[in-house]
């Protein structure tokens, strides 16, 4: 949920805001801003004291965002864009009738009357990722609960601004269609990381050895993960 705080100096602050089930308030910047986790029961004038007291640290981390900020996609022939961590050229054509959207290897081919409309070719673009990730998901998902020795869950795709994947106690796994723009080997990180889930519904460091025990190389996973994200955001 989103909310706005003005600060003791003036300011707007924008925020989105994520209550859970934890003891502490969690501050994280992301592509798309401050995202607070806080305790369902805290209050919100509580929380919002918390925040003026870190208002300092925010605007830094803020700043230092939005400085290093990478260009957004122009939607547009020759853009390029990554799909499982290479990138991927725009080729985009004025066609009376729209086509579906066909690739081969190095090139995205788009054929549609609105070729010059960057919104129409952002949703062409997305709907195709959308329907190629839900296809390149399920087979990993399967092929790594094999591996772990747990039934393959229910998928379903997310486009959260803050989260690459979530797993419920129904054991239905939600993964970010975004992520099919990285490297094949941090998609199966993040599928594993919501897989032990299915096995230890926490963050304990018996959650940790599930993780390790079908990704062995999860740390390092975790990091490239962060250091891909802005790239991630921008589609």
């Amino acid at each position: 949920m989103s909310h706005t705080l003005t600060l003791p100096s003036g300011d707007q602050l924008h925020y989105q805001l994520e209550r859970r089930q934890r003891r502490t308030v969690g501050l994280k910047i992301t592509a798309s801003g401050l995202v607070i986790h806080a305790p369902k029961r805290i209050s919100q004038s509580h929380l919002e004291s918390l925040i003026v007291l870190k208002a300092d640290w925010i605007r830094k981390k803020l700043d230092s965002l939005f400085t290093n900020q990478i260009p957004a996609l122009q939607w547009q022939d020759g853009e390029q864009i990554l799909l499982l961590g290479n990138m991927v050229t725009l080729a985009i054509k004025h066609d009376a009738r729209s086509k579906a959207v066909d690739y081969v290897p190095g090139i995205l081919q788009l054929a549609m009357p609105n070729h010059n409309e960057p919104t129409a070719v952002a949703r062409k673009v997305v709907q195709w990722y959308k329907k190629q990730a839900l296809t390149d998901f399920t087979r990993r998902l399967a092929l790594l609960s094999t591996k772990l020795g747990v039934s393959v869950p229910a998928l379903f795709l997310s486009n959260a601004r803050s989260r690459w994947g979530s797993c419920n106690s129904k054991k239905e796994v939600r993964l970010n269609w975004r992520l099919l723009q990285a490297p094949p080997h941090i998609i199966n990180y993040v599928i594993c990381h919501e897989l032990a889930h299915l096995k230890e519904m926490n963050h304990s460091a018996k959650f940790w050895a599930v993780v390790a025990s079908i990704c062995p190389d999860y740390k390092a996973a975790e990091k490239e993960l962060k250091a891909w994200s802005p790239q991630l955001h921008r589609m």
